[in-house]
């Protein structure tokens, strides 16, 4: 094996084990670590949770388990490391007094407090520092909290469950299960992987919906991993401008945080909700979804996720705000009395519509998912 061929697989490995913290370490990112002496693996570990130890550290305390002294060793890490005080000390002082040799760096932080700080540091110190290796699996890794440090709005996902006819529900609107049981599982993995999971009134109020994680549908491997109380659950936000939503429904039930959202010009009273519900007041114009989200990046949600009707899927596809477009097709027909998947009433000539372009597809018995990315953002997939 090459030097080049090692530096790979010690990558890839960091990879692998960042993604262990899937579920847990928002609004962090998710970051691994492998340190390497003598051509072994001394130490490895990755980012749990915030404010618990970062990989660095992780993988440097497991050095000190093995008793395996890391100096002149070299350290494979996904993200640059922090060079800040946050809910943990810097982790670039922990590297420097290990007395490693190289540091070799998948992706520097866009993080501003980070931002190359902590990669000029170690050179300074006279640390061998490579960065860009395997970069590009930790960009679509983190693609959430990457957005978020470098834009200022969280990476939006919106979902829907529609026939093979576009439809999303009969004409009496009955829509539960357009989709099969393997797919929604599906959305329930897609669900623990997001900050906050975002819906509007009208829908909660038709199918009455819980919108948290349900772990007994987690696929097994998800399961084993993450018992049922250490699963986070995400921020429920439901936009709500006429103030329909009431206490009495399913969605608190649950005791997982909701942010209904409306005008600032009607203040909800808040006292008939239980305590983890909380009133977000935004005006109701047409710049309100793009204040929510960037409200919602200042609260550190990385990552939206949107089981929505046909008027606010519309409206997002019509403001520009969605980095991917998941759409679950089921092997039904319902016929042209049945509900549409979105309203875009502002397209009237092909050239007009929203464009995307196909980044992945699969397979849940005969169902398919497919995963877009709008064209105009000429995002790789």
């Amino acid at each position: 094996m090459t030097a080049a061929e090692f530096d790979r697989k010690a990558m890839q490995r960091a990879i692998d084990l960042a993604w262990l913290g899937q579920y847990t370490t928002s609004p962090n990112p998710m970051v691994g670590c492998v340190i390497v002496k003598n051509g072994e693996i001394i130490g490895e570990g990755y980012h749990q949770k915030a404010g618990e130890a970062h990989a660095e550290v992780a993988a440097l305390q497991d050095c000190a388990l093995r008793c395996i002294n890391p100096r002149g060793a070299t350290i494979y890490v996904t993200l640059e490391p922090c060079a800040h005080t946050g809910r943990t000390p810097p982790c670039v002082e922990r590297i420097l007094a290990a007395n490693v040799e190289r540091v070799v760096i998948a992706l520097e932080d866009p993080n501003p407090k980070v931002a190359g700080k902590s990669i000029a540091r170690l050179r300074e110190a006279g640390i061998q520092v490579d960065v860009g290796l395997l970069g590009e699996q930790v960009e679509a890794q983190n693609k959430g909290f990457l957005k978020r440090m470098r834009t200022g709005m969280p990476f939006v996902q919106l979902k829907m469950a529609m026939t093979i006819d576009g439809k999303t529900a009969t004409a009496s609107g009955e829509s539960q299960w357009i989709t099969n049981a393997e797919s929604r599982q599906d959305v329930q993995r897609q669900r623990a992987s997001a900050c906050a999971i975002l819906s509007a009134s009208g829908t909660v109020l038709v199918d009455n919906p819980s919108l948290n994680v349900r772990w007994a549908e987690l696929p097994e491997h998800v399961q084993q991993r993450y018992p049922e109380n250490t699963l986070r659950q995400p921020v429920r936000i439901i936009m709500d401008s006429k103030h329909r939503i009431r206490a009495n429904l399913k969605l608190f039930e649950s005791q997982s945080a909701v942010w209904l959202v409306g005008p600032d010009n009607r203040p909800r009273e808040m006292s008939a909700f239980p305590d983890f519900c909380q009133a977000l007041q935004l005006p109701h114009n047409e710049e309100q979804l793009t204040a929510l989200l960037r409200t919602l990046s200042e609260r550190e949600i990385n990552l939206v996720w949107i089981e929505a009707g046909a008027n606010l899927a519309g409206s997002l596809i019509s403001a520009g705000v969605v980095d991917e477009l998941i759409v679950y097709i089921a092997p039904k027909l319902l016929g042209d009395q049945a509900q549409g998947l979105c309203h875009l009433p502002d397209v009237h000539t092909l050239s007009g519509a929203p464009h995307f372009a196909l980044c992945d597809c699969a397979r849940f018995g005969d169902d398919i998912k497919l995963t877009y990315r709008p064209v105009r953002k000429e995002a790789s997939c």
